[in-house]
């Protein structure tokens, strides 16, 4: 793999960092199918970002829903992107040592080839 792959595959999750599904969704699509690698990391980084946008999505619904739900949901929105932080930040962190990474909570939307 060269070095070029993996700046790219680091470089996808450092854009999930920075601009959220959008960057990722961009250069996922633009690097695809110039390299496996960036590929994977691609699809990894896409598939976190549906799912921190799905379950924010439903903690926001429960806070409004209910009153109650609001004293736990907020509390838990800063749990969940303090643990979206770290583990984007090991992504990353990953790709740039060549390594081939996971999301251990991610659901699988966008499946592997």
């Amino acid at each position: 793999m060269s070095e070029d792959d993996r700046t790219m595959g680091m470089l996808v999750h450092l854009l999930a960092l920075l601009t959220g599904i959008i960057g990722v969704l961009i250069l996922w699509l633009v690097k695809k199918d110039q390299s496996r690698f960036v590929d994977h990391h691609g699809r990894e980084a896409l598939n976190f970002q549906l799912t921190l946008l799905l379950a924010s999505f439903a903690a926001m619904m429960i806070g409004v829903v209910t009153v109650i739900g609001l004293f736990v949901v907020i509390p838990l929105i800063w749990g969940v992107g303090i643990a979206a932080l770290v583990m984007e930040i090991m992504a990353c962190l990953s790709a740039n040592r060549g390594e081939w990474h996971r999301y251990p909570v991610a659901i699988r939307f966008i499946g592997d080839r």
